[in-house]
C-alpha cells in the first residue's frame, strides 16, 4: 500500500493545493522538472520561468520577451527540423514560431502536467 505522500507525488497534487471537485483538471509543475525549452520533449506542455541570454547576445532577452515568452506564459515545443533539430518550432500562448536551439536554450521552462482532480 502507498503512502499517502507518495500517492500525492504520483497524481502531482501537493498538500494545501487546492481542487474543485467536478472542474477538471488542474495543470502543475512536476517535481524537480526545471531545464531549458530546447531541451524538452516534443508536445511537453512548460511554464516559462525566466529567459536568461547568453553574454555574448544579451538583447536576445529583450526580444524574446517581446515575442511573448515572458515568466509565467505556458510553451510548447511543437517540433524540430529534420536533419539536425535545428530550428525548433515552438508554441507560446497562441503563436507559433521559428526558434534556433541556441535561442530556445535562454528559455528556462518547468514541465506543466495534467493532474486529475478526484471527484
Amino acid at each position: 500500500m502507498h503512502s499517502p505522500s507518495l500517492l500525492a507525488d504520483a497524481m502531482l497534487i501537493r498538500p494545501g493545493d487546492v481542487t474543485t471537485p467536478g472542474v477538471g483538471a488542474e495543470l502543475v509543475a512536476a517535481p524537480s522538472q526545471s531545464l531549458t525549452l530546447d531541451r524538452s520533449d516534443n508536445h511537453q506542455l512548460c511554464r516559462i520561468e525566466r529567459v536568461h541570454p547568453p553574454e555574448h547576445a544579451p538583447e536576445w532577452h529583450d526580444w524574446l520577451q517581446e515575442l511573448g515568452f515572458i515568466a509565467g506564459e505556458k510553451v510548447m515545443l511543437m517540433a524540430r527540423a529534420q536533419p539536425g533539430g535545428d530550428p525548433l518550432v515552438v508554441r507560446v500562448g497562441s503563436s507559433t514560431f521559428a526558434l534556433r536551439c541556441a535561442e530556445a536554450a535562454c528559455i528556462e521552462v518547468t514541465l506543466l502536467e495534467q493532474a486529475t482532480v478526484a471527484a
